[in-house]
């Protein structure tokens, strides 16, 4: 039998799994496809996992999502990426005894613990798409093109670097990750993800409130608290029989 992951917890946290080593249903929450959700326990911990079969559509990450929020919601959790199967119970207990100190580490780093996730849109320095993007050019007019398309990009890595020094100031985070790109509307957007203790949600999304008022060169939303997706160390060894990885 294949199973398909979740994500995995400290088996501490899910006492009805003591003194088993079969899994046991986890009562009132269902999976990728709608299929049950099981309590796996393997050495220290509490893998969830469903049953796997078939091919997986994108449009089920939602599910796996949803899973792992639920779980997030009793325990500390260590989210598995979605579309990891492992290939059956010996290549599950496999994986767990091969990154068990990785694991445990992980856990113990992330306990107590949530992610924020903060979407900045920045609003453009440039609004105007020059005029001569997508036409020919040579000789003068080609390097002028590339003083003024160097110009708008440093303006706008500028006003990035500016909002994201802002953000750590006014959040505070114990650890935060960046990534910028372009949105379907060829703004820049940065995505922020922020590690907090979970006690000061609340402080958090005060400081969001304030942010949202007073940044007026960009637009925020803000999803959370979510397991700490951005935080987990990816430095396991791999195992073969997997595909994926928490």
């Amino acid at each position: 039998m294949a199973w398909y992951a979740y994500c995995i917890a400290e088996k501490q946290a899910f006492p009805e799994v003591d003194h088993h080593r079969k899994p046991i249903p986890l009562q009132q929450m269902t999976g990728v496809y709608g299929r049950p959700v099981y309590l796996y326990p393997a050495s220290d911990f509490a893998m969830i996992v469903s049953e796997h079969e078939g091919e997986l559509h994108p449009k089920a990450a939602v599910e796996h999502a949803r899973v792992i929020s639920g779980c997030f919601q009793l325990a500390t959790v260590l989210p598995f990426r979605f579309g990891t199967v492992f290939a059956d119970d010996a290549a599950l207990r496999r994986s767990v005894r091969s990154n068990q100190r990785q694991f445990a580490a992980n856990v113990e780093r992330l306990r107590g613990k949530a992610e924020m996730h903060l979407k900045v849109v920045l609003h453009d320095v440039c609004p105007e798409t020059p005029k001569f993007i997508g036409t020919a050019c040579a000789g003068r007019e080609y390097l002028t093109r590339l003083r003024e398309t160097a110009c708008v990009q440093r303006d706008r890595q500028s006003l990035a670097r500016s909002i994201c020094m802002q953000m750590h100031r006014m959040f505070s985070p114990l650890a935060e990750e960046i990534t910028c790109r372009r949105n379907e509307s060829g703004r820049m957007q940065l995505d922020i993800a922020h590690l907090i203790d979970h006690g000061s949600v609340e402080r958090y999304q005060s400081k969001y409130s304030s942010a949202s008022q007073a940044l007026h060169e960009c637009s925020m939303a803000l999803a959370g608290p979510l397991a700490p997706y951005h935080f987990v160390q990816h430095t396991q060894r791999a195992v073969p029989a997997a595909m994926g990885h928490a």
